[in-house]
């Protein structure tokens, strides 16, 4: 006799109890970090009328009716752009803790549906922000690493360290020599910035975070997204930008932020131009942000990937060990 359908599915989170409460706690840290700093928590639609025009991110679409009329929307890659929308309103120093969707983005330290602490400060250089970030850091981490002490390190240093070539420079026969000496016989056409991508996921980023926290800095021009470009020390123009790594993970992307509507919206159509030639969807032009953009002040912004802080409050190596329902048993 064959059992029922129902006694042979794990109904069971793939994550346990400790977990689920060690998330409630983290919570509750970052919610009395942010109250006494008078940075207060907003909310903001998880479904908009555009979306995220970056080649490399996949946005995750919705029908829906809108006034009778039946629409494709999509399920926010980022609250960035609404956020963005309240700061040009007034609203000061905001954060946002809220799921957040990437389509067909699974693995050891992926899901397509995710957790993100998303904060901006008026009036905040990059420089506050990581003193404001390791502030965080010091509460979250205290009782994995007791105090922590971050390194500021640039993505090209980074980049000359592991593999003698810097990236701001370096050709695009320099970059695939790179590749094939390292063993990445991938054939990415004549996508320079692909090749860069390529080498740093494999060569550099594993390495990042395991001393101390690692603040990597000065992104090549090309990865700016929604951030200013600047001259660099050596007088080579860098995007205005960090991530946050621990332990080889990429926990944070911060800003400062690009408030000129004008050269945001050619890049916007640049990224369409992209998708068009390699076969991607295009993404409507987030025309309320564009409108918005003009109104906001100077600005520093930040994303950070709750999930994975709490893979390391939790030292643990896959990411399904601190969520409820991965995807695939959602």
């Amino acid at each position: 006799m064959t059992q029922p359908i129902q006694n042979m599915i794990q109904y069971q989170p793939t994550c346990d109890i400790h977990a689920l409460k060690s998330r409630a706690k983290m919570y509750a840290q970052i919610r009395q970090f942010f109250a006494e700093r008078d940075v207060f928590e907003v909310e903001t639609p998880v479904l908009s009328q555009a979306g995220v025009t970056d080649v490399h991110l996949a946005s995750v679409q919705a029908q829906r009716h809108v006034q009778g009329k039946k629409q494709t929307h999509y399920l926010q890659t980022s609250p960035e752009f609404a956020m963005k929308r309240l700061l040009a309103s007034g609203s000061g120093a905001i954060y946002q803790i809220c799921k957040v969707f990437r389509d067909d983005e699974h693995g050891r330290k992926h899901n397509s549906e995710f957790t993100m602490l998303e904060w901006y400060r008026p009036q905040f250089s990059l420089k506050d922000l990581m003193l404001e970030v390791t502030d965080l850091l010091n509460v979250v981490l205290a009782q994995r690493f007791g105090e922590v002490r971050p390194t500021v390190l640039s993505y090209k240093h980074a980049f000359m360290d592991r593999l003698d070539l810097n990236p701001l420079k370096a050709t695009l026969k320099e970059l695939k020599d790179a590749a094939h000496r390292v063993g990445l016989n991938l054939d990415l056409g004549d996508d320079r910035l692909a090749y860069i991508d390529l080498l740093f996921s494999h060569m550099v980023e594993p390495s990042l975070g395991f001393d101390t926290p690692v603040f990597l800095t000065d992104f090549p021009p090309e990865m700016a997204s929604l951030a200013k470009t600047k001259l660099d020390e050596d007088d080579e123009l860098v995007a205005a930008r960090f991530e946050l790594y621990i332990e080889g993970l990429e926990l944070a992307n911060a800003y400062d932020e690009l408030i000129d509507a004008d050269v945001l919206r050619s890049r916007f159509q640049a990224d369409n131009e992209e998708r068009e030639k390699l076969g991607l969807h295009v993404m409507p032009i987030d025309e309320y942000l564009l409108a918005a953009l003009p109104n906001m002040s100077e600005c520093a912004g930040i994303a950070l990937g709750i999930d994975r802080l709490l893979m390391i409050v939790m030292n643990q190596m896959k990411l399904e060990k601190v969520i409820t329902f991965p995807a695939d048993v959602s």
